[in-house]
């Protein structure tokens, strides 16, 4: 039940990590949601390997939605280098 619990965390991130990452509108809402569960389940892994804990299996509160939205905007962010799209426009990051 934890797993779905992170993928719908992630599907959230997803769409928060669509209004902080600027630059990268010609995903559209679905695409960063599909790259925010990614991104909460890379975030969860790396919180695990880097706080040696199990973050999945953990209750989702404030600090599983950080890790998720971190999760979600490096994916983002990565994916935007891949396809060689530019962060051109207005935002934080």
């Amino acid at each position: 039940m934890n797993i779905i619990a992170w993928l719908v965390l992630g599907a959230i991130a997803g769409y928060l990590a669509g209004f902080l990452v600027r630059g990268d509108e010609g995903l559209g809402v679905i695409g960063h949601i599909v790259l925010g569960i990614v991104g909460a389940l890379v975030g969860g892994f790396l919180a695990g390997l880097l706080f040696n804990t199990n973050p999945i299996s953990g209750p989702l509160d404030l600090g599983s939605i950080v890790t998720a939205t971190i999760g979600a905007i490096l994916v983002v962010v990565v994916v935007n280098a891949v396809t060689g799209r530019s962060r051109t426009g207005r935002g934080a990051i």
